[in-house]
C-alpha cells in the first residue's frame, strides 16, 4: 500500500491503537461543569448559565460534515470571552480523545469508507465512547 492509499500514513499512531472501542472518562459538557462566580455578589453570570440541552443544540447546529459534541469550555475563556461554559468540536477532537495522536487517527479512519467509525456522547456520565471497526467486519 502507498502513502496515497493508507488514511494513516501521516499519523503517529497506527489502526491497531483506535480499533475497538474506547471510552474516554469525564470530557463532555454537563450540568456539572464548573463556571465563573462573580466574587462580589457569589452568583454565576447569566452568560454561563446553560443547560446541557442547549449545549447539544450549539452542537447540533454547526454546519460540518463531522458530528459535533459539545465540550466544556475553560472558566478562564468564560470569563475572558463572556461565553458560554461550553464549545463545539468534532468528536475525535483532542481535548475529548486526550491527544493530537489520537485526533489525527480517528480523523483518518473517520475518513475513509474502508472503516465505520462510531460514537456515543453520554452526557450524563461525561463520558465519550468512539468504535473503530473495519468495514468488512462491520
Amino acid at each position: 500500500m502507498t502513502s496515497d492509499d493508507d488514511p494513516f500514513h501521516d499519523c503517529e499512531l497506527d489502526l491497531e491503537a483506535i480499533l475497538g472501542t474506547h471510552t474516554f472518562k469525564d470530557v463532555l459538557f454537563t450540568d456539572e461543569t464548573e463556571t465563573p462566580v462573580n466574587v462580589l455578589t457569589g452568583e454565576t453570570p447569566a452568560h454561563s448559565q446553560a443547560t446541557v440541552e442547549e449545549a447539544k443544540e450549539f452542537a447540533a447546529s454547526i454546519d460540518t460534515e463531522t458530528p459535533q459534541i459539545a465540550l466544556p469550555a475553560s472558566v478562564e475563556s468564560q470569563v475572558e470571552t463572556q461565553g458560554k461554559p461550553y464549545t463545539a468540536a468534532a468528536f475525535f477532537h483532542f481535548k475529548a480523545t486526550g491527544s493530537i495522536e489520537r485526533h489525527r487517527a480517528y480523523h483518518a479512519a473517520y475518513k475513509t469508507d474502508a472503516f465505520v467509525v462510531n460514537f456515543e456522547a453520554d452526557y450524563e456520565s461525561a463520558d465519550l465512547t468512539i468504535t473503530v471497526e473495519r468495514a468488512d467486519e462491520a
